[in-house]
């Protein structure tokens, strides 16, 4: 069975303010750059929440071209982002249901999912991170703003 990698972060200043979110997916036990990709973002007027969700969101709807059985391994670095999830009424649910509904759509969808907390010290985190502040701050000057990460870029990814 097939198996891959998501890696996601989000980051939000002053709420509701600037945020942004990024993801990097890799199939694992593969090599170059078919068997990597990404993706940054970011949007005005936002909470800290809608950014982790989407974070989650677009990390799982990139698996699209891959089989419903492939095994997936989820490293998010939002502590808070796994119980949630597991709530229908928890914080999330109740400041971003549309995205929240969406975010738990795109799990419902993997049936083969194992949730795992990112570290903050991992060198994958910097990564993220900095992909994440270039979605935010894009953000400031176009509005909501999504693009894939170049493969030269996700190709130095540490994970």
């Amino acid at each position: 069975m097939a198996a891959v990698t998501l890696w996601i972060t989000s980051l939000c200043r002053a709420e509701p303010g600037y945020g942004g979110w990024s993801y990097v997916r890799r199939l694992d036990g593969e090599t170059g750059a078919a068997a990597i990709k990404g993706a940054a973002g970011g949007e005005r007027r936002t909470s800290a929440a809608k950014m982790s969700l989407t974070a989650l969101s677009e990390a799982l709807d990139s698996l699209s071209d891959l089989p419903k059985d492939t095994r997936v391994t989820l490293r998010f670095a939002d502590p808070d982002l796994a119980a949630q999830l597991v709530t229908s009424d928890g914080a999330y649910a109740t400041a971003e249901p549309d995205a929240w509904a969406a975010a738990r759509a795109a799990l419902a969808a993997r049936p083969v999912l194992e949730l795992v907390p990112a570290s903050t010290s991992a060198p994958a985190a910097g990564f993220l991170d900095a992909w994440a502040e270039f979605g935010l701050d894009t953000a400031k000057s176009r509005g909501s703003f999504k693009a894939a990460i170049p493969k030269p870029n996700l190709l130095k990814f540490p994970g």
